[in-house]
């Protein structure tokens, strides 16, 4: 199993996918690989998420994980259907320790220096700076960084395209994750290939 770490350092960007429709996974998936996007999230806000990660995860180069993760119950069900990682919006002790005893990768969410505190006292480093935007922006992140050197992040929530290269460019900033790959709406598997393609070459970029 892939460590946080390398999974964050595998791709520039993490793909945030809320899929309504099961039937658009693999096709889905398929263009990412294909535009160089490997580390996939399908996110828990669906009816259909778990089938989706069940259908991506038989997408040769895919590694596909679970966000939106809230509670034990959600990490064990994202599990049963395939997810290699596991993302959630927060850091709680319930999910931190459901996570550790599955030995999954597991990014989860801080917006403040308290959350950064709380879960380098668990053993973690590597977290999702979320919503990235909201909290305050790149100013914010730089804030933290300066002060928690040792910890990296994906900052996620409000990142676009435009964007993503100035997040990059921070040191501690080891991927993004990015809605904008993957637009709502009718499937387009050829738009999605040259999105994912072009988000897969931002770190050269930035």
């Amino acid at each position: 199993m892939t460590s946080i770490d390398a999974l964050m350092r595998s791709v520039p960007v993490i793909p945030v996918l809320v899929i309504e429709d099961v039937a658009q996974a693999r096709p889905i998936a398929e263009a990412l690989v294909r535009g160089g996007l490997t580390a996939l999230e399908v996110t828990l806000r669906t009816p259909a998420a778990l089938d989706v990660i069940r259908e991506m995860t038989q997408v040769e180069g895919a590694v596909v994980g679970a966000g939106t993760v809230l509670n034990p119950v959600d990490l064990e069900n994202a599990l049963a259907a395939g997810a290699e990682f596991i993302v959630s919006p927060g850091l709680t002790e319930p999910l931190t320790d459901a996570a550790k005893t599955n030995g999954v990768p597991y990014l989860p969410g801080v917006a403040t220096a308290a959350d950064i505190m709380r879960g380098l006292d668990y053993g973690l480093d590597r977290f999702k700076f979320f919503p990235a935007e909201a909290a305050g922006g790149i100013k914010a992140l730089k804030a933290l960084t300066a002060v928690f050197g040792q910890v990296k992040f994906c900052p996620t929530g409000g990142i676009t395209e435009a964007t993503a290269p100035d997040w990059l460019a921070i040191p501690s900033v080891l991927c993004v994750g990015g809605s904008w790959v993957v637009k709502p709406g009718l499937l387009d598997p050829d738009a999605i290939k040259r999105a994912a393609r072009t988000a897969a070459n931002l770190r050269k970029a930035a």
